[in-house]
Parts: C-alpha cells; sequence; structure tokens
C-alpha cells in the first residue's frame, strides 16, 4: 500500500510539474519550444556555444561559414550566366528531336518545341573575362571572385522534390537538410543565436511558389540542429518578447525554477531530453537579448544602406543580405536566404529585368561587404536556384528543366574568376563535367574538414549521411 501510495503521489506531482512548465513557457520564443522536442544532449564547449559529435576533422578546415543565397524558382541559366550563341542562330526554329526525344520534360506534349533565344546580351566581366548576362553587371563587377559552375544537373522536375533534393540529398521527406548535417558534426560557435537561421523574401518579377518548413528540417536528427526561420521584418521571432508586466529579473526568476525542478527531475531519471530543454529554455531567455541587437542598424553606414539598396527590415532580399553578414558576424555558421522570384513561365524578359533589380545589387553589395571585412576568405557563399529552365518555349517564358544549369560558388578556398562545366550549344544539358548537388554537399563539407562518408547518422538500422549511397564526388577542380 505504501509503495503504490508512493507512486501515485509521484505520479500527481510530476503532472502539476508538466502542467506547471507548459504554462510557465509562454512568451520565452517559438525557438526554444520548436527545438525541445525529441532531443539529446550535447556537451557545451567553453564560448562556443555546442559541440558537434566530430572531436577532430578528416581534413585541414577551409571555411567556418556558409551562405546559401536560393534563388527559389528556378532561375534561366539563358538569361544569367550561359550565354548560347547558337541558340540565338536557332530562334523560332523547331527545336531539334534529338534533344528532346524521350525526355523528362515539363512542357505540353503534342505541341510544338520552338528554340527560344537568351532575351538579354551577355558581356565580358573582370580580368577574368567571365561572361554574364548584362542585366547583372553588379554581381558582374565580383566576377573575379566567383566560380561559375554551367553543368548543374538534377534528378526532380517540381519545385519542392527538387528543393528538398538540394537541400537534403534526396527527394524523400524526413531527410535532415545540409545546414542540419554542418551542426550536427561541427556544432554551433554562438550561445545567443541559433546555429543555422533561415529568412525568405518574395520578389514581384514572377510566380512566389511556397517553401515548405521541411527545406531547413532536421529530419531524423536531434531538433536542435533545424533550421530557425527569422522572419524579415516586424518581430523577427514571434512571442521572444516578455509578457506585458513581467520584468527582467521576475522572468530570469521564473526561467531558473523552471530550470531547477528541471534538473532535480534529470537527477533522478537522467534524461538527455530534459537536459537539452534546460539549454534551449537558457538561449531563448538570452535571445531576447541577442535578437534586438541583431536587428538594431543604427551602427551601420550611411554608404552600407546606399550599396545594399535598403535601410533595412523592409523584408526585402537586400534587406536580409544585410541581416545575414550580421549573422555571420555573431557566429551563425549556416545561413539560408530564399528569394521567391523565379518561376518564369511567361514574359520572361520583362520578368528577369524586375528580379535582377531586387537580387543583383544585393547580392554583389553582399560579396563585397564580407571581402572587405575579412569574412570571405573563410565563408562559402552559394547562390543559385532548384534546377533551370528550357532552351525551347511554348510562349512568351521558360519552363522547369532538369538537364542544365548555373550557379555560383564564391568564398573560402574557391578559385574566383573561374568557370567549371558547361552545357551543350543550345543550353539543354550539361555535357562537360557534370555536376549533381550530392557534388555541392560533399564540397561543402570538404571544405569544412569533413569526410562526406565519414559524416554518418544511424536511424532505423541504417547508417545515413547528407550525400546518400549515390555517388558524390569533390569538385577540386574549383579548389585553391
Amino acid at each position: 500500500m505504501n509503495k503504490q501510495f508512493h507512486d501515485l503521489h509521484a505520479h500527481v506531482l510530476l503532472q502539476q510539474r508538466r502542467s506547471f512548465l507548459n504554462r510557465a513557457g509562454t512568451g520565452l520564443g517559438a525557438v526554444a519550444l520548436a527545438s525541445m522536442l525529441k532531443q539529446e544532449i550535447v556537451q557545451a564547449a567553453p564560448g562556443t556555444g555546442q559541440a558537434g559529435v566530430l572531436k577532430e576533422l578528416h581534413h585541414p578546415q577551409r571555411v567556418k561559414r556558409v551562405v546559401h543565397l536560393c534563388m527559389a524558382g528556378g532561375p534561366s541559366h539563358l538569361e544569367t550566366f550561359d550565354d548560347k550563341p547558337k541558340l540565338r542562330e536557332m530562334h523560332g526554329q523547331a527545336m531539334p528531336e534529338s534533344f528532346t526525344k524521350g525526355q523528362q520534360i515539363a512542357q505540353l506534349q503534342g505541341r510544338e518545341l520552338k528554340c527560344f533565344a537568351p532575351q538579354f546580351e551577355f558581356k565580358k566581366f573582370g580580368e577574368s573575362g567571365q561572361s554574364i548576362c548584362e542585366q547583372f553587371s553588379a554581381i558582374g563587377s565580383m566576377a573575379d571572385d566567383i566560380c561559375i559552375i554551367r553543368s548543374m544537373h538534377t534528378d526532380q522536375i517540381n519545385h519542392d522534390p527538387a528543393h528538398a533534393l538540394f537541400n537534403t540529398g534526396s527527394s524523400i521527406a524526413g531527410r535532415p537538410s545540409m545546414g542540419s548535417w554542418l551542426l550536427y558534426g561541427l556544432g554551433q560557435e554562438t550561445e545567443n543565436l541559433p546555429g543555422y537561421v533561415v529568412m525568405t523574401s518574395v520578389g514581384k518579377g514572377g510566380q512566389s511558389q511556397p517553401i515548405a518548413a521541411r527545406q531547413w528540417h532536421s529530419g531524423f536528427l536531434p531538433s536542435r540542429h533545424q533550421g530557425v526561420q527569422f522572419h524579415a521584418s516586424g518581430d523577427p521571432v514571434l512571442y521572444l518578447n516578455r509578457p506585458n508586466g513581467v520584468s527582467f529579473d521576475q522572468q530570469k526568476q521564473l526561467v531558473q525554477t523552471v530550470n531547477g525542478l528541471n534538473k532535480q527531475f534529470d537527477n533522478v531519471v537522467d534524461d538527455p531530453e530534459i537536459a537539452t530543454r534546460i539549454q534551449q529554455y537558457e538561449m531563448a531567455f538570452r535571445m531576447q537579448t541577442s535578437v534586438p541587437e541583431l536587428m538594431d542598424l543604427s551602427g551601420e553606414t550611411k554608404e552600407t544602406f546606399e550599396n545594399y539598396g535598403t535601410q533595412g527590415g523592409d523584408g526585402t532580399y537586400a534587406s536580409n543580405c544585410l541581416l545575414a553578414r550580421r549573422l555571420l558576424e555573431k557566429g551563425v555558421r549556416f545561413v539560408q536566404l530564399y528569394h521567391r522570384a523565379w518561376d518564369h513561365h511567361g514574359s520572361i524578359k520583362r520578368s528577369i529585368e524586375i528580379t535582377a533589380r531586387e537580387v543583383d545589387q544585393a547580392t554583389a553589395a553582399f560579396l563585397k561587404d564580407l571581402k572587405q571585412r575579412g569574412l570571405l576568405e573563410d565563408t562559402l557563399v552559394l547562390y543559385g536556384g532548384e534546377f533551370g529552365r528550357t532552351p525551347m518555349a511554348q510562349g512568351s517564358g521558360r519552363d522547369h528543366h532538369i538537364k542544365g544549369y548555373s550557379m555560383l560558388v564564391a568564398g573560402g578556398g574557391v578559385q574566383g574568376g573561374t568557370s567549371y562545366g558547361n552545357t551543350d550549344e543550345l543550353g539543354y544539358a550539361a555535357v562537360e563535367n557534370p555536376v549533381h548537388a550530392r557534388d555541392i554537399h560533399a564540397t561543402l563539407l570538404q571544405q569544412f574538414g569533413i569526410d562526406h562518408k565519414k559524416l554518418t547518422y544511424k536511424f532505423q538500422g541504417l547508417d545515413f549521411r547528407l550525400t546518400g549511397v549515390e555517388e558524390a564526388r569533390v569538385l577540386k577542380e574549383i579548389l585553391t
């Protein structure tokens, strides 16, 4: 009887405690609440946030942080970085069946496919003479600092699975994103901000396809490694501020009390989830100071605002680029910016003119800013979309295309002023040094000092990795 009474008493206390914690969590921030489930304890490294599982790197580390500038919607390589004189010559003629027969294409079957010329002229930029569309002259001014990969290809012809493939290495839902893999392996350097931050912006030059949160999810990795979305305007993190009538000291006491109860219970059950929950409460509390500091742009110069083309806080891609630089300076390891503006099925010439104005100046300013501050040398910058656009058309736009497209790579350990790979004479398929998303992942990990074959996580009896079981190679040719 005594044992039964003891068990019942313990159960009641536990339920009361859970109710108290549920009520007490209000106002501590969505980032904390999203991070408290299904987590394992991480050993904190002094002054470096949270350590990862890798105690020793496999290679010399060239990069400390990465920025993925995702041009969501599928930018046309033929109006950006891949000029095709032969396609200009064949404009309006029937697309040769030798290119398209038996191929997966996004266009209407049974209707004639006509060659559709690049809609703008291309110019040579920099001492390297990189060929770039005239609409992107600001990016062209950084030609000697970027590598243009013109031989990208993918397996997925629709937006969401194509994004998933580039982000996670697989179109199958539930796989961890590349940012989550990095945090799992290396941990995070900052204690006051998430190690992986995502921001989105919406352009006016094309259809704005939705971006699902699964693109930055941690999948089967511990959930503390998932990306945290910051809002591009207004409060960057919802419910982060203290409730009305609650002072700093009162909230601090509340957090200490809650964590004290957590620690007492953890001493009894030794549950890693509880220890991690304590850590997330504390980080959310610290973010009440660190996030307002991040958003305070009063220290930025007039010249900086003019270079980026924004005063900040307006929700634009340019504003997000400026915040991305500030996040990197504060120790965030992985920053991802989505600009939803590139789905140009019709009126592509006009759409490109609009979208180029939204991203060209800001992207160049971001690269220049990183370079001037000494950050570019150990920051890897990726710029590109989930797939490309067809060299043939059934109207005034281009449709989804998976056989060949372009992306830019810059920063730590990358040879600037170079081009890598090529598509055929019509820009249809990658024919020289084809590059898949998994090759980008392998190269990214290499620059962080990680062998992509050795960073694994056991799940459902299998050893998973970012690059999967398919062949992936490090793009040594573009590295210094």
